[in-house]
């Protein structure tokens, strides 16, 4: 009996909040007309692709029990350098490489600035990024969106797979595939390289990590620069879908990813949560914002939803911790 306690408790731990998901889809498949339509979950996929990317970059940093709050800020700045590098005339292959390079920027700046002035915890260094992002973003844009996005970078954005030779109308969007390879790229670092366990290690205990062998700062400059390269990528998509790069673009975005990676099982207290889990946290929270939108339900409703769930899965996280440690 208590074997089979243990297996079902190890199934809803690993893949409960996949049954969460298959859940949501299909009571909104039944309350709602056109959420199962191709274009709805079209839509659904393209909206919360740099999301998703923000949230891989969050889980990263949330597992060595650190957080970062600049990443919307980031994603606003790397948005309006790669409009302005594009303003310059540069080819599109290079503009492309803009997004990423500046957010891993700031992410290097994050990870030195806390370990190099010995801060006490990321939340003081990420919130002075956050400020200092947001300020060079207007100054960059001159607090105007730009526009003038060409087509070739705007692909990663909007454009789409033909799959009509399986259904008429079916897709698969580019900004999807981009998520996909970085899910990909994620999971392979964290289960298969000695760069993943470090992190995990760290989140665990940093002092037992550090007593082990693992130089701690290292290894936390490289979480925080990866973070960064995935709030550049995310403002890539997102100036891609929306063809313009526009100052105030990502506020608030932190918190959905921080969000996203509670709801998807990983721990503030570091060292646990899987990629999986993170990606199924967005599409949670993709889900019930479009959910609730077909069922025209008042966006302030739904900002008191979310801050209710939020809470409630901290409060599992404090929980299902207590209880480990008890045990």
């Amino acid at each position: 009996m208590n074997n089979t306690k243990a297996k079902i408790a190890h199934l809803v731990e690993h893949y409960g909040i996949l049954l969460v998901v298959v859940l949501m889809m299909a009571v909104l498949s039944v309350i709602t007309d056109s959420f199962f339509s191709v274009l709805n979950l079209t839509n659904i996929l393209k909206q919360n692709a740099s999301a998703a990317l923000l949230a891989m970059g969050m889980f990263l940093v949330i597992i060595t029990a650190g957080i970062d709050l600049s990443v919307g800020s980031i994603l606003a700045l790397s948005m309006v350098s790669l409009a302005a590098a594009n303003r310059l005339g540069l080819p599109w292959y290079l503009v492309v490489l803009v997004a990423p390079l500046v957010g891993g920027a700031c992410g290097l700046v994050n990870g030195v600035g806390l370990t190099a002035l010995r801060l006490p915890h990321p939340f003081i260094m990420t919130l002075g990024m956050l400020n200092i992002a947001r300020g060079a973003t207007n100054l960059v844009s001159g607090g105007v969106p730009i526009s003038g996005i060409p087509a070739d970078i705007r692909y990663f954005g909007q454009a789409e797979w033909d799959l009509s030779f399986i259904q008429d109308g079916a897709g698969v969007p580019v900004s999807l595939v981009v998520v996909a390879l970085c899910g990909l790229g994620l999971w392979v670092m964290l289960n298969w390289t000695p760069l993943g366990r470090q992190i995990y290690a760290i989140g665990g205990n940093p002092q037992s990590a550090r007593v082990s062998g693992i130089n701690v700062e290292r290894v936390l400059v490289i979480v925080y620069t990866i973070c960064g390269c995935f709030a550049g990528l995310a403002g890539l998509l997102l100036v891609g879908r929306t063809g313009s790069a526009f100052p105030n673009a990502g506020l608030g975005s932190e918190l959905d990813a921080i969000a996203a990676v509670i709801i998807g099982g990983a721990s503030f207290f570091g060292g646990r949560g899987t990629v999986m889990g993170c990606l199924a946290g967005v599409i949670i929270m993709g889900i019930l914002r479009n959910g609730l939108n077909l069922l025209d339900v008042s966006v302030f409703w739904q900002q008191i939803l979310i801050g209710l769930i939020i809470v409630g899965a901290v409060y599992i996280d404090v929980i299902r911790r207590n209880a480990s440690v008890r045990s």
